[in-house]
Protein backbone atom coordinates (compact mmCIF):
# COMPACT_ATOMS: atom_id res chain seq x y z
CA UNK A 1 0.00 0.00 0.00
CA UNK A 2 1.38 3.47 -0.78
CA UNK A 3 2.32 5.64 2.46
CA UNK A 4 2.28 9.24 0.81
CA UNK A 5 -1.10 9.66 2.56
CA UNK A 6 -0.01 10.22 5.85
CA UNK A 7 -1.53 12.78 7.62
CA UNK A 8 -3.35 13.80 4.94
CA UNK A 9 -7.43 14.58 5.39
CA UNK A 10 -9.82 12.40 3.25
CA UNK A 11 -13.61 12.56 3.37
CA UNK A 12 -15.27 8.75 2.33
CA UNK A 13 -18.93 9.74 2.05
CA UNK A 14 -21.01 6.12 2.49
CA UNK A 15 -18.16 5.24 4.63
CA UNK A 16 -20.43 2.56 6.53
CA UNK A 17 -21.20 0.89 3.03
CA UNK A 18 -19.34 -2.55 2.12
CA UNK A 19 -17.36 -0.70 -0.06
CA UNK A 20 -17.14 2.32 1.53
CA UNK A 21 -15.75 0.28 5.12
CA UNK A 22 -13.26 -1.21 2.81
CA UNK A 23 -11.98 2.82 1.43
CA UNK A 24 -11.71 3.58 4.93
CA UNK A 25 -9.87 0.58 6.40
CA UNK A 26 -7.23 0.46 3.63
CA UNK A 27 -6.96 4.60 3.88
CA UNK A 28 -6.08 3.97 7.14
CA UNK A 29 -3.48 1.64 6.71
CA UNK A 30 -2.02 4.34 4.13
CA UNK A 31 -2.15 6.51 6.90
CA UNK A 32 -4.54 8.70 6.41
CA UNK A 33 -6.69 10.66 8.21
CA UNK A 34 -10.32 9.33 7.49
CA UNK A 35 -13.56 11.08 8.02
CA UNK A 36 -16.54 8.66 7.14
CA UNK A 37 -19.84 10.38 6.12
CA UNK A 38 -22.91 8.79 6.14
CA UNK A 39 -26.75 9.56 6.60
CA UNK A 40 -26.92 8.40 10.39
CA UNK A 41 -24.68 7.68 13.46
CA UNK A 42 -26.02 4.21 13.69
CA UNK A 43 -24.53 3.73 9.65
CA UNK A 44 -21.24 4.93 10.85
CA UNK A 45 -20.59 2.69 14.60
CA UNK A 46 -19.37 -0.28 12.64
CA UNK A 47 -16.64 1.63 10.97
CA UNK A 48 -15.53 4.05 13.56
CA UNK A 49 -15.26 1.43 16.38
CA UNK A 50 -13.39 -0.93 13.70
CA UNK A 51 -10.95 1.49 12.35
CA UNK A 52 -11.34 4.46 15.28
CA UNK A 53 -11.90 7.06 12.57
CA UNK A 54 -14.31 10.34 12.52
CA UNK A 55 -17.36 10.19 11.68
CA UNK A 56 -19.14 12.87 9.73
CA UNK A 57 -23.47 12.68 9.78
CA UNK A 58 -24.59 14.45 6.40
CA UNK A 59 -27.40 13.59 3.71
CA UNK A 60 -25.21 13.74 0.03
CA UNK A 61 -28.28 15.24 -1.39
CA UNK A 62 -29.11 18.00 1.05
CA UNK A 63 -26.87 21.04 -0.06
CA UNK A 64 -27.19 22.96 2.81
CA UNK A 65 -26.17 19.85 4.89
CA UNK A 66 -22.76 18.95 2.71
CA UNK A 67 -22.20 22.62 2.83
CA UNK A 68 -22.08 23.05 6.77
CA UNK A 69 -20.76 19.57 6.78
CA UNK A 70 -17.43 19.96 4.21
CA UNK A 71 -16.91 23.68 4.62
CA UNK A 72 -14.84 24.19 7.80
CA UNK A 73 -12.23 20.73 6.98
CA UNK A 74 -9.13 21.31 5.34
CA UNK A 75 -9.29 18.58 2.78
CA UNK A 76 -7.01 16.77 0.63
CA UNK A 77 -9.24 14.13 -0.41
CA UNK A 78 -12.68 12.70 -1.33
CA UNK A 79 -14.11 9.71 -2.21
CA UNK A 80 -17.59 10.03 -3.19
CA UNK A 81 -18.93 6.50 -2.24
CA UNK A 82 -23.03 7.27 -1.36
CA UNK A 83 -24.28 5.50 -3.88
CA UNK A 84 -28.39 3.77 -4.53
CA UNK A 85 -29.00 1.08 -7.18
CA UNK A 86 -32.84 1.19 -6.98
CA UNK A 87 -34.35 -1.06 -9.11
CA UNK A 88 -33.80 -3.28 -12.03
CA UNK A 89 -36.74 -2.74 -14.36
CA UNK A 90 -36.70 -2.65 -18.33
CA UNK A 91 -36.74 0.85 -19.69
CA UNK A 92 -41.04 0.94 -20.23
CA UNK A 93 -41.58 0.01 -16.72
CA UNK A 94 -38.92 2.09 -15.25
CA UNK A 95 -40.88 4.43 -12.65
CA UNK A 96 -39.86 8.22 -12.40
CA UNK A 97 -39.46 8.78 -8.84
CA UNK A 98 -37.35 5.46 -8.65
CA UNK A 99 -35.04 7.72 -11.15
CA UNK A 100 -35.43 11.00 -9.37
CA UNK A 101 -34.08 9.03 -6.21
CA UNK A 102 -31.40 7.00 -7.81
CA UNK A 103 -30.51 10.54 -9.57
CA UNK A 104 -30.51 12.30 -6.18
CA UNK A 105 -28.23 10.15 -4.17
CA UNK A 106 -25.68 8.81 -6.97
CA UNK A 107 -25.59 12.41 -9.55
CA UNK A 108 -26.84 14.86 -7.31
CA UNK A 109 -24.78 13.79 -4.45
CA UNK A 110 -21.51 13.33 -5.94
CA UNK A 111 -22.26 16.88 -7.53
CA UNK A 112 -22.38 18.48 -3.97
CA UNK A 113 -19.76 16.65 -2.54
CA UNK A 114 -17.31 17.52 -4.89
CA UNK A 115 -18.43 21.33 -5.09
CA UNK A 116 -18.03 22.13 -1.59
CA UNK A 117 -14.99 19.28 -0.67
CA UNK A 118 -13.10 21.22 -3.64
CA UNK A 119 -13.80 24.34 -2.01
CA UNK A 120 -12.14 23.28 0.96
CA UNK A 121 -9.10 22.30 -1.07
CA UNK A 122 -8.77 25.33 -2.73
CA UNK A 123 -8.85 27.47 0.43
CA UNK A 124 -6.16 25.20 1.61
CA UNK A 125 -3.99 25.91 -1.07
CA UNK A 126 -2.28 22.31 -1.36
CA UNK A 127 -3.78 20.30 -4.06
CA UNK A 128 -5.81 17.35 -3.71
CA UNK A 129 -7.52 14.56 -5.06
CA UNK A 130 -10.89 13.20 -5.68
CA UNK A 131 -12.04 9.70 -6.40
CA UNK A 132 -15.58 8.80 -7.59
CA UNK A 133 -17.09 5.46 -7.49
CA UNK A 134 -19.05 5.19 -10.68
CA UNK A 135 -19.90 1.77 -12.64
CA UNK A 136 -19.44 -0.08 -15.39
CA UNK A 137 -23.11 0.86 -16.02
CA UNK A 138 -21.73 4.25 -16.64
CA UNK A 139 -19.59 2.76 -19.60
CA UNK A 140 -21.65 0.03 -21.27
CA UNK A 141 -25.20 -0.66 -21.95
CA UNK A 142 -27.00 -3.33 -18.91
CA UNK A 143 -30.09 -4.31 -19.23
CA UNK A 144 -32.90 -2.82 -16.49
CA UNK A 145 -30.52 -0.50 -15.42
CA UNK A 146 -31.67 3.15 -17.47
CA UNK A 147 -31.66 4.51 -14.06
CA UNK A 148 -28.65 3.84 -12.61
CA UNK A 149 -26.38 3.64 -15.86
CA UNK A 150 -27.83 7.48 -16.24
CA UNK A 151 -26.76 8.66 -13.11
CA UNK A 152 -23.07 6.73 -13.19
CA UNK A 153 -23.02 8.41 -17.04
CA UNK A 154 -23.60 11.88 -14.76
CA UNK A 155 -20.67 11.31 -12.57
CA UNK A 156 -18.12 10.48 -15.45
CA UNK A 157 -19.28 13.21 -17.03
CA UNK A 158 -18.92 15.45 -14.28
CA UNK A 159 -15.44 13.56 -13.08
CA UNK A 160 -14.32 14.91 -16.61
CA UNK A 161 -15.20 18.57 -15.95
CA UNK A 162 -14.14 18.76 -12.35
CA UNK A 163 -10.67 17.65 -13.89
CA UNK A 164 -10.39 19.95 -16.19
CA UNK A 165 -11.67 22.87 -13.63
CA UNK A 166 -9.70 21.87 -11.04
CA UNK A 167 -6.82 20.53 -12.36
CA UNK A 168 -5.09 24.55 -12.33
CA UNK A 169 -5.52 24.05 -8.51
CA UNK A 170 -3.47 21.21 -8.56
CA UNK A 171 -6.70 18.75 -7.48
CA UNK A 172 -7.02 15.87 -9.59
CA UNK A 173 -10.33 14.08 -10.03
CA UNK A 174 -10.75 10.58 -11.47
CA UNK A 175 -13.54 7.87 -11.36
CA UNK A 176 -13.78 4.30 -10.80
CA UNK A 177 -16.27 2.30 -12.53
CA UNK A 178 -16.38 -1.12 -10.92
CA UNK A 179 -18.13 -4.19 -12.26
CA UNK A 180 -20.71 -5.90 -9.22
CA UNK A 181 -19.48 -7.00 -5.83
CA UNK A 182 -21.15 -10.06 -4.74
CA UNK A 183 -23.30 -8.28 -1.78
CA UNK A 184 -26.37 -10.34 -0.03
CA UNK A 185 -28.17 -7.43 -1.98
CA UNK A 186 -27.31 -7.60 -5.55
CA UNK A 187 -26.97 -11.54 -5.26
CA UNK A 188 -30.74 -11.27 -5.13
CA UNK A 189 -30.80 -10.01 -9.18
CA UNK A 190 -27.09 -10.94 -10.27
CA UNK A 191 -27.01 -14.48 -8.55
CA UNK A 192 -29.60 -15.50 -10.46
CA UNK A 193 -28.33 -18.16 -12.70
CA UNK A 194 -29.85 -16.94 -16.23
CA UNK A 195 -27.91 -13.80 -15.31
CA UNK A 196 -24.71 -14.70 -13.40
CA UNK A 197 -23.24 -17.37 -16.10
CA UNK A 198 -24.20 -15.21 -19.55
CA UNK A 199 -22.22 -12.39 -17.60
CA UNK A 200 -19.01 -14.30 -16.36
CA UNK A 201 -18.83 -16.06 -20.02
CA UNK A 202 -18.43 -12.57 -20.73
CA UNK A 203 -15.65 -11.45 -18.45
CA UNK A 204 -12.10 -12.11 -19.04
CA UNK A 205 -11.45 -12.79 -15.51
CA UNK A 206 -15.08 -14.74 -15.07
CA UNK A 207 -15.00 -13.34 -10.85
CA UNK A 208 -17.59 -10.99 -9.23
CA UNK A 209 -15.21 -7.93 -7.76
CA UNK A 210 -14.63 -7.84 -4.15
CA UNK A 211 -14.71 -4.82 -2.07
CA UNK A 212 -10.50 -5.05 -1.72
CA UNK A 213 -10.36 -5.21 -5.82
CA UNK A 214 -12.30 -1.64 -5.62
CA UNK A 215 -10.69 0.09 -2.94
CA UNK A 216 -6.93 -0.65 -3.85
CA UNK A 217 -7.35 1.36 -6.82
CA UNK A 218 -9.67 4.58 -5.32
CA UNK A 219 -6.18 4.66 -2.44
CA UNK A 220 -3.75 4.44 -5.57
CA UNK A 221 -5.53 7.41 -7.28
CA UNK A 222 -5.83 9.78 -4.27
CA UNK A 223 -1.77 9.28 -3.69
CA UNK A 224 0.85 10.54 -5.18
CA UNK A 225 1.81 7.84 -7.33
CA UNK A 226 -1.38 8.72 -9.26
CA UNK A 227 -0.19 12.61 -9.60
CA UNK A 228 -0.41 12.51 -13.58
CA UNK A 229 -3.73 10.73 -13.80
CA UNK A 230 -6.97 12.75 -13.69
CA UNK A 231 -10.13 12.85 -15.82
CA UNK A 232 -10.10 9.35 -16.05
CA UNK A 233 -12.87 6.93 -16.15
CA UNK A 234 -11.07 3.18 -14.85
CA UNK A 235 -12.90 0.31 -15.35
CA UNK A 236 -12.17 -2.47 -12.41
CA UNK A 237 -14.54 -4.77 -13.97
CA UNK A 238 -12.46 -8.30 -14.95
CA UNK A 239 -12.16 -6.84 -18.29
CA UNK A 240 -15.84 -6.92 -19.03
CA UNK A 241 -15.85 -3.23 -20.91
CA UNK A 242 -12.89 -4.21 -23.27
CA UNK A 243 -14.97 -6.23 -25.13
Amino acid sequence: MTEDLNGRVVVVTGGGGGIGSEIVAQLVRSGAEVIAAGRTEEELEGVRSAHGVRGLVFDVSDEDGVEAALAGLDLYGLVNCAGFGGLVAPFVDAGADMFDRVMSVNARGTFLATKYAARSMIRVGRGGSIVNISSQAGLVALEGHASYAASKAAVDGMTRVAALELGPHGIRVNSVNPTVVMTPMSASYWGQPEIEQPFLAAMPLGRWATEADIAAPVVFLLGDGARMITGVSLPVDGGYTAR
